[in-house]
């Protein structure tokens, strides 16, 4: 049985190739040329990869994306699909599910969601368990930036937190939802907002949710 990791990121390379690499995405100044070459950074430039994080590493990883984006966008779309080289410790189910399964699903629809006819997937019941439970453990991280207190909450109640403060807005909706919502593509994600007008107007208007 595919693993989650792995099922995203064969979807994320069906949508990048249907899209050619001229389409725009979610992530601001991407293209699909560019989403492609980071996904492909990520896996086979690790010494560039870290200038995602790390302010030093940020040159070799501009670097790094150009002279991946110059590649052939067909090599690129190959690259996605056959993985990282044979040792990297992706190929180990338990790591690339913990690394890849939100970073594969949140490009998938980075890519569906920036095209103008795209419509929301029917997600298992399994795969919104497994996603609330990885974002239950980041959430704190890529909240943290906040201007408000956050809490997440499922339709069926569960909770969690991922800003402490007051005034507080609640996000509700399904953990894939959620999940687009707080990695910070807000204006995609279908969720309902609890709060005072001005507190929700004061999160959206501080710093962006996610890393």
């Amino acid at each position: 049985m595919s693993t989650f990791a792995k099922r995203e990121r064969l979807l994320l390379a069906d949508l990048l190739e249907t899209a050619g690499p001229d389409a725009p995405t979610l992530c601001e100044g991407w293209l699909t040329r560019d989403l492609a070459a980071h996904v492909v950074v990520r896996e086979r430039r690790p010494d560039a990869a870290g200038g995602v994080l790390i302010k030093q590493l940020a040159p070799r990883l501009d670097k790094a994306m150009e002279e991946f984006a110059a590649k052939p966008y067909e090599e690129l779309i190959r690259l996605i699909r056959t993985g990282p080289p044979r040792f990297h410790p992706f190929n180990l189910k338990q790591i690339d599910e913990v690394s890849n399964t939100i970073e594969f699903y949140v490009h998938t629809e980075d890519v569906r969601r920036a095209q103008p006819d795209w419509s929301a997937r029917d997600l298992d019941p399994v795969f919104q368990d497994s996603l609330w439970s990885r974002m239950e453990r980041t959430a704190r991280l890529m909240g943290r930036g906040a201007a408000t207190g956050l809490v997440l909450r499922r339709p069926d109640g569960q909770t969690t937190v991922a800003h402490r403060g007051t005034p507080v807005v609640t996000v509700t909706g399904e953990p894939s939802e959620l999940l687009l919502y707080l990695y910070g593509r807000q204006a995609a994600a279908t969720v309902g907002l609890e709060g005072d007008p001005d507190a929700i107007a004061k999160l959206h208007a501080g710093k962006q949710l996610g890393i």
